[in-house]
């Protein structure tokens, strides 16, 4: 295959604004997006609440200032400042592109972009399209892509980087329509994977894909990966299935309540409420349930969302789709009845280390959205802060990676490389004596995750997870695909997604029990205070001899001194 001058891995929102702008930048690149899916079915499209950005539409005092503020503070300090700065910005100018080149936004009765409150925030700056802002803008980008020359590559499965001499030659991944290993060498390598909080399996709100498989990758080619223990629980996840509520129904004025009837954030977030940050609401829904205030069924234990005094023509025109998930999925319709939500594994703030243009440790190789750690999130996400982070440093890795791929030879990958990753495929298919089953040990992986390593953590529980992810390590060992077939082979794509969750969920519990305190989405019950003089710090997890090495980053500060986070 000819050379590419830049692979995109992954086709959601983050490397469609990669390939839009690089094609912009330079119109005569030759540009490819690998994605496992078709890009228009990415998981930025369930992205439902909206982007932040400094608009002052809704709220005429809103400044880029006070978005860059809050961004901070909601981070725990732990986000870095510059990158921030990025962040909030461009946001203007990003939703305005948006905005020009098709994307249909919710609009205030003046005609501007509407905005609402989100958790967390000093204004009502989230931008949206009702409850399915991902959805809009991915198809948005997607025909952009397609207009402007972008090649794609659907339904193939990126396996590893082509490195020689710490030197990254392109990239080889599995057509999933033939089961054929092809080779992509390239010049630069964008990742853009989304995030890796599937591996909690049922109490996720993440697509079946997001298995963190860019981070493995390049985890495993010697990249650093950055503050990894930060997975954030989105408080309001519908109870049987995990499936998000957005935020947005609490921005428009959804209460929180226990079983006696009380809007018990009063007790956590006085000031704002149910619009307090995410790792803040999660963590007192949990202590509702766990202190018997919440709700029992046979589904679980649960508190109530209440949207029935919204009204219906408000649920009907800005929350259709919750409206619609909430009557599939538990029977409820919101216009007479709660949800029955508590908090789902949402978010993973930790990713690829990068500076703040894309670039990571190893020349050409790139990384940008949830699965990069700039660190614009720190420990604790905003909401609205996930969509603007992938449109605006998927925008500029792509501007960066097409202005440096001329400094890059082509890469050449041999057949022999291609061949022997072929037969490490074919392993899985072969086992003599005793074999394990991916789904014992892909529910195993989920559970000890949530029990161990979920909203509230201690050195027991998280060390006990360590062991039992060590054993399950071995025993994926002896996993056996028994699909032999070469067309789709569904099972041989959910244990290589398997081996990427395993790898990536030691650096998560490796950072859990290193960093002794309480900041953001990490809950320490042993050490329940943020500790700013050991550990206002990012955490660096590398790969040793196969086992996780960590290390430190410091954190870049500016114009915010550290205080106490209080809402």
């Amino acid at each position: 295959m000819k050379p590419f001058d830049i692979v995109i891995v992954g086709g959601g929102g983050a490397g469609l604004y990669a390939a839009m702008e690089a094609m912009k930048t330079n119109p005569s690149l030759n540009i490819a997006v690998l994605s496992k899916v078709y890009p228009n079915r990415s998981h930025t499209s369930a992205a439902q609440g909206g982007a932040n950005a400094a608009l002052a539409n809704k709220a005429k005092d809103d400044t880029v200032e006070m978005h860059i503020f809050d961004t901070i503070k909601g981070s725990d300090y732990l986000a870095d400042q510059d990158a921030v700065d990025i962040l909030c910005s461009e946001a203007p100018k990003i939703i305005r592109e948006l905005d020009n080149i098709g994307t249909p936004w919710s609009r205030l009765d003046d005609n501007t972009i509407a905005q609402r409150p989100f958790g967390g925030a000093g204004r009502p700056r989230c931008c949206y399209c009702a409850d399915k802002t991902g959805h809009t803008i991915l198809q948005t980008l997607y025909e952009q892509c397609l207009k402007k020359g972008v090649f794609f590559f659907n339904e193939y499965f990126s396996l590893s980087l082509s490195v020689n001499n710490s030197r990254m030659r392109g990239l080889l991944a599995m057509n999933m329509k033939t089961g054929k290993i092809e080779a992509f060498p390239a010049k630069t390598v964008i990742f853009a994977t989304g995030g890796y909080a599937k591996m909690y399996w049922n109490r996720s709100s993440n697509a079946a894909g997001n298995t963190g498989d860019g981070q493995a990758i390049a985890y495993r080619a010697g990249i650093p990966l950055k503050d990894m223990e930060f997975v954030q629980f989105h408080p309001t996840g519908l109870r049987k299935s995990g499936l998000l509520v957005t935020e947005g129904a609490r921005g428009e004025g959804g209460y929180l309540v226990n079983k006696d009837g009380e809007r018990f954030m009063a007790r956590y977030a006085p000031e704002k409420m149910e619009l307090g940050p995410r790792d803040l609401v999660s963590r007192s829904i949990e202590t509702e349930i766990l202190q018997d205030r919440g709700f029992d069924s046979p589904a679980g234990k649960y508190i109530h969302l209440d949207l029935t005094h919204l009204g219906a023509e408000l649920i009907k025109s800005r929350l259709p789709q919750i409206r619609e998930m909430s009557m599939n999925f538990e029977g409820v319709d919101p216009i007479e009845e709660p949800i029955p939500v508590r908090p789902t594994a949402h978010y993973s703030m930790g990713g690829i280390d990068t500076d703040n243009y894309g670039r990571t440790v190893m020349d050409g190789v790139y990384a940008a959205g949830e699965c990069a750690c700039v660190s614009v999130h720190g420990a604790n996400r905003l909401g609205g802060n996930s969509l603007l982070d992938i449109l605006v440093f998927g925008r500029i890795a792509g501007h960066t990676a097409a202005e440096e791929a001329g400094k890059f030879e082509p890469g050449v990958i041999s057949p022999e490389e291609i061949k022997a990753k072929d037969e490490e495929l074919r392993s899985f298919m072969q086992s003599s004596g005793h074999y394990e089953r991916y789904g014992a040990l892909r529910e195993e992986l989920g559970q000890t995750l949530a029990l161990n390593v979920g909203i509230y953590r201690e050195a027991s529980k998280i060390s006990r997870g360590m062991d039992e992810l060590s054993l399950l390590k071995e025993r994926f060992k002896k996993i056996r695909v028994f699909d032999s077939s070469d067309i789709f082979n569904t099972n041989l794509m959910q244990v290589l997604e398997l081996q990427n969750m395993l790898d990536l969920a030691e650096t998560v519990a490796a950072g859990a029990l290193a960093r002794e305190e309480s900041r953001g989405s990490h809950t320490r019950n042993d050490f329940p205070t943020r500790d700013d003089e050991k550990w206002h710090k990012h955490t660096i997890a590398t790969l040793d001899n196969g086992t996780v090495k960590l290390g430190q980053k410091p954190v870049t500060m500016g114009r915010y001194e550290l205080q106490e986070r209080t809402y």
